[in-house]
């Protein structure tokens, strides 16, 4: 307080011993000018730098749900803490793990367990290395489990597994408590390769209510399953975000984005009842190195509840290089029933990811990039109404196509979402926030300049007169 009171003291002193104030100083055309500058540049930083982060992603890194809860696997259903829908979470698998998490299910509820690990940057892995995860009942009985493996590209990168409890099946059946069981799958390796360290964990559970009517429980008949010529045109510009959480919005066209080896970016498209999500993504030709990677590009579509769809990894000898993806059937209901898993996944409505990922052993051959990656999205099918459900899935809109999702893309389809790094609506509330902090600032810096204004005029109605 002493020290306080010493300064403002001071300040009062404008000239009689050499001193000048803050509010003296700003009236200095120099000054004030730096001032401006200063605020202008604040600015320009909130509009590159949407949600507090930057708009550039870094190789490696995954956007992690800024409202995650953090939560500690046990190594045993003992003592396994309960997950709620709706809800998402982060955690953290180490080395040879196996973790348990527990879920209280309504007996007509089916449940969705996505889980994402996250290897850190660099590390060594293997093709098989990856995750599993599986739902138990209280018997030990084991629901449908899925697994997500590296593969060839022998690139650490965000995996994605989803375990689900269905209601029409033999097992795992009724209300009560369930146990989520996420297991590393490593083939070893040493520890300063990585290999050793934890990786982090973002969980998801998502549950789907039965239907107000039961409907038919056969997949829907064939269909053309020819692949139709990729979209042509002029590429605009278009980052990815870096993780689900942070997905940009994407709308039929074709797009461009530059990646860094090692590095992976997330989009997500509104797709309706009785639409097909279909992509392609081409790695441009280089004129520098010479060689093969294999599993060079990963293009991987997934659902609303982030279940694998589909993914393609071409290896690359520098010349160009396209990942196609098997076009999916139009999305519908009764695609569950059917015995091919990318039919299956395509089962409800809502936003379908596009990941695509840059393996990390590009640098070896090709250098550090960036490299042009060019993605080409169509959408086709008609648009119907959806399927009457008993209640509301959770979240509650997640198999829901929303008039901001759709504006969102169209936004993302038109010129002025192609040059953007945000895009859609992430572009509108950039624009919102941009000028929030915009106004703020210059706001600030009036009552500043009016402060010291007033300040100037007591000090000199206080001098004496000569």
């Amino acid at each position: 307080m002493g020290q306080g009171r010493e300064r403002s003291d001071r300040g009062r002193h404008v000239r009689g011993r050499g001193r000048t104030t803050w509010w003296w100083r700003i009236r200095r055309p120099a000054d004030a000018a730096v001032r401006v500058a200063a605020v202008a540049a604040v600015v320009c930083a909130a509009a590159v730098l949407p949600g507090g982060t930057a708009a550039g992603i870094q190789d490696g890194t995954y956007d992690f749900a800024p409202d995650a809860r953090p939560v500690t696997g046990a190594a045993s259903t003992t003592g396994a803490a309960r997950l709620e829908p709706g809800r998402t979470y982060r955690s953290s698998l180490p080395r040879n793990g196996k973790l348990y998490y527990r879920l209280d299910l309504a007996a007509t509820t089916t449940a969705y367990v996505p889980v994402t690990a996250v290897p850190p940057a660099h590390a060594t892995v293997t093709s098989t290395d990856g995750i599993r995860v599986s739902v138990q009942d209280t018997h030990g009985g084991s629901c449908p489990y899925a697994s997500a493996r590296f593969g060839a590209a022998l690139s650490p990168r965000p995996l994605t597994a989803v375990a689900q409890r269905e209601t029409d099946g033999t097992l795992c059946q009724g209300k009560g408590t369930y146990y989520v069981l996420v297991e590393r799958l490593d083939s070893g390796g040493t520890a300063d390769s990585g290999a050793a360290q934890p990786w982090d964990l973002e969980i998801a559970p998502v549950t789907e209510p039965p239907l107000v009517q039961a409907g038919p429980t056969t997949a829907p008949g064939t269909r053309d399953s020819a692949s139709p010529e990729p979209l042509a045109g002029e590429p605009r510009r278009r980052p990815g975000g870096a993780g689900f959480a942070t997905a940009r919005p994407l709308g039929q066209g074709v797009w461009r984005t530059d990646l860094t080896p090692g590095q992976t970016v997330f989009y997500k498209v509104p797709v309706d009842w009785g639409r097909e999500p279909q992509a392609v993504a081409e790695l441009g030709a280089v004129a520098q190195g010479h060689g093969y990677v294999g599993g060079a590009l990963n293009l991987s579509l997934y659902n609303p509840v982030r279940g694998l769809v589909d993914d393609a990894s071409p290896g690359y000898t520098g010349t160009q290089k396209s990942a196609a993806l098997a076009p999916p059937p139009p999305v519908e209901y009764a695609n569950r029933y059917a015995v091919l898993g990318g039919q299956r996944a395509v089962r409800f409505a809502g936003d379908y990811y596009l990941v695509v990922h840059l393996s990390e052993r590009m640098t070896q051959t090709f250098g550090t990039g960036p490299f042009a990656v060019t993605l080409r999205v169509r959408i086709a099918g008609q648009a119907h109404g959806g399927p009457a459900y008993a209640g509301r899935p959770v979240p509650d809109d997640v198999f829901t196509v929303t008039e901001q999702d759709r504006a969102a893309a169209v936004i993302g389809s038109g010129g002025s979402g192609g040059s953007g790094a945000g895009g859609g609506s992430a572009m509108v509330a950039l624009a919102v926030g941009g000028i929030g902090t915009g106004t703020a600032l210059l706001l600030v810096l009036g009552v500043w300049t009016v402060a010291g204004r007033r300040a100037q005029t007591r000090v000199s109605a206080q001098k004496p007169t000569a």
